[in-house]
């Protein structure tokens, strides 16, 4: 028996298996990634949610008014941010500019939004992740 040839083709026979093991791999991540670029996963990881804590600090329910504290986290641009009340738009309660920690932010009912009265509730939702930062029941 030729111990030499024996090695040889043992040898031989694993190379092919490598190969097609790593191409399969390969075959398995790219389409992994273009999956998910092509579901639009993709367009969500760079969409993060902001940390903020926002506090409900003074009503005038007098005059439809509601005063938001900025208490800790990041910064928010207003362009960013929507505010409903009891599940409606509020397009006159909007917060401009950016709104930073220990800044205050008072929402205001005007004639296009709904109702600041005592039982609403009151959100702010950052638009580009889809996330609440706030959410409260207004109470006298």
């Amino acid at each position: 028996m030729n111990i030499k040839k024996t090695f040889q083709d043992s040898e031989r026979a694993v190379s092919p298996v490598i190969g097609v093991i790593l191409m399969v791999a390969i075959t398995v991540i790219l389409a992994a990634v273009i999956g998910t670029f092509v579901l639009g996963l993709g367009d969500q990881i760079g969409e993060a949610q902001p940390t903020a804590q926002l506090s409900l600090e003074s009503q005038d329910l007098d005059n439809n008014q509601v005063t938001i504290v900025h208490n800790g986290g990041d910064e928010l641009n207003g362009d960013d941010l929507s505010v409903t009340v009891n599940g409606t738009a509020a397009s006159d309660a909007t917060i401009s500019g950016t709104f930073s920690v220990g800044e205050e932010k008072t929402l205001t009912e005007g004639n296009n939004s709904p109702l600041i009265s005592d039982g609403a509730t009151i959100r702010i939702i950052h638009d580009p992740s889809g996330s609440t930062l706030f959410d409260q029941t207004v109470e006298s």
